[in-house]
């Protein structure tokens, strides 16, 4: 019988710098915690200490650095990468010590952290001097980040986009092995390993760029197909319950975790019970603090879906003390990509979890907010109906005239517009239609085509 490997065992390490208050920072420390067990990984200590920045070179001090590294099983000492010159006498003592016995590993002994995972971005040089002083593997905020999204795009496209960030990602972080920097024989000749590397890694990313390419534009032309439709998109952070909220208001089958980043894909669902004309709900990809700028890039496509909406809903859970915070990174993404021009409304959710008191306090604070649980049928119901009055208050009524020898558009009126009225005349079928003015004006074009 296959036993299952053990799992992976990792100290959380935080800086909290003096413009980033105590709650804060735990909240910090305890989404890069979730972050971790996303990734499968067990949590088995934190270490955290205030200091002025996050740029010296060990990013610890000398004291937390030596606690952390009597966790983890290592010297607490950066020391230099360089070999220590060796005399005669000592290199044949060591050969003598090489030839013993190995000692018997202390079954007892509990089993050592094999990660440090770290609340900020690090550089190369400092995950380096963190990995000599340890003898752990370190990851830093954004290689956690950018490992979960690898591990859960399932679509080409979102596949395509994690494998470029997380190519970029490792390119400044590569190094030497340990064994030395070879030289390259025959094509190539005269370039390291390391050199060797990069340039795989530059060939990689042009290919990916093309093919990413070639996919967004298949998905340019699914969205342009759905440029006159009503379409709403739910944004938000991570774990904000926006696949909740769009399975309650679509009736989907969408996946639902309490996870970070259980979903990477935009889904497109009719709204239900189904509207004329229909509305679109797109659930697109939750947002977090520190998000990875190539990350977003990457996505670009994925949020296109924000930046073409009729309408965004910010969807937060107004449970998190730090919810104010979530909303702001959220913003400022879409800000990136210009989709803060959008009109958007606050869906303050997970209000089953708040009491009383805390529910007034929202009000007062957020008084247009939208206040639901995604579990509450009724709060769900209000929603559709705030969302269908949004799109009511920009439609205009027409009057259409299908010609007999193009009955065939009728499919194409109803799914674009509601249809009011219907009468005949000597010329067609005359339609009382309400609809939004863009979606009507390529109606009347496609009604006037010869």
């Amino acid at each position: 019988m296959q036993t299952k490997p053990p799992t992976p065992r990792a100290v959380l390490v935080g800086i909290q710098t003096p413009e980033v208050d105590d709650v804060a920072h735990a909240a910090s420390l305890e989404e890069l915690g979730r972050l971790v067990k996303t990734l499968g990984y067990e949590v088995v200590g934190t270490v955290s200490q205030r200091r002025e920045g996050t740029g010296a070179g060990s990013l610890l001090g000398s004291g937390k650095l030596a606690e952390l590294a009597a966790l983890t099983g290592g010297t607490g000492v950066i020391g230099s990468m360089a070999p220590a010159p060796k005399s005669k006498a000592r290199q044949r003592f060591e050969g003598t010590a090489e030839a013993a016995e190995p000692a018997e590993p202390d079954a007892e002994a509990p089993r050592r952290p094999e990660f440090v995972i770290v609340d900020h971005e690090l550089s190369p040089s400092q995950i380096r001097n963190l990995e000599r002083a340890t003898g752990a593997e370190v990851l830093d905020r954004t290689g956690v980040i950018v490992e979960i999204f690898h591990r859960h795009a399932n679509t080409r496209e979102a596949k395509l986009q994690v494998e470029m960030a997380r190519l970029k990602y490792v390119a400044p972080r590569l190094r030497e092995s340990t064994g030395g920097g070879g030289r390259q024989q025959g094509p190539g000749a005269g370039e390291s390993n390391l050199d060797l590397d990069r340039r795989k890694i530059r060939d990689r990313l042009a290919e990916l760029r093309e093919q990413l390419d070639a996919v967004q534009r298949d998905g340019d032309n699914r969205r342009s197909a759905r440029r006159d439709q009503l379409r709403v998109a739910l944004v938000g952070y991570t774990n904000a319950g926006k696949s909740s909220l769009m399975r309650a208001l679509t009736g989907s089958q969408v996946l639902v975790e309490d996870k970070l980043f259980a979903t990477l894909d935009t889904t497109v669902r009719i709204l239900q019970p189904e509207t004329r004309p229909r509305v679109l709900v797109s659930d697109t990809v939750g947002f977090i603090k520190q998000l990875p700028h190539d990350l977003v890039a990457s996505f670009r496509s994925t949020l296109a879906e924000a930046l073409e909406a009729s309408l965004l809903l910010f969807v937060v859970d107004a449970s998190d003390p730090t919810y104010e915070a979530q909303l702001e990174v959220s913003r400022a993404a879409l800000r990136e990509i210009g989709a803060d021009a959008v009109p958007s409304r606050l869906v303050l959710n997970k209000l089953d979890r708040l009491d009383a008191a805390a529910r007034a306090a929202l009000v007062e604070k957020h008084p247009d907010a939208i206040l639901l649980s995604a579990h509450a049928p009724a709060d769900v119901a209000a929603l559709r109906d705030t969302i269908i009055g949004f799109f009511e208050a920009a439609m205009v009524e027409d009057t259409l005239v299908l010609p007999y020898a193009k009955q065939g558009l009728i499919g194409e009126v109803y799914e674009s517009a509601r249809v009011l009225s219907e009468d005949y005349d000597e010329k067609g079928r005359v339609l009382q239609v309400r609809g939004l003015p863009g979606a009507i004006a390529r109606l009347r074009r496609s009604l006037a085509a010869p």
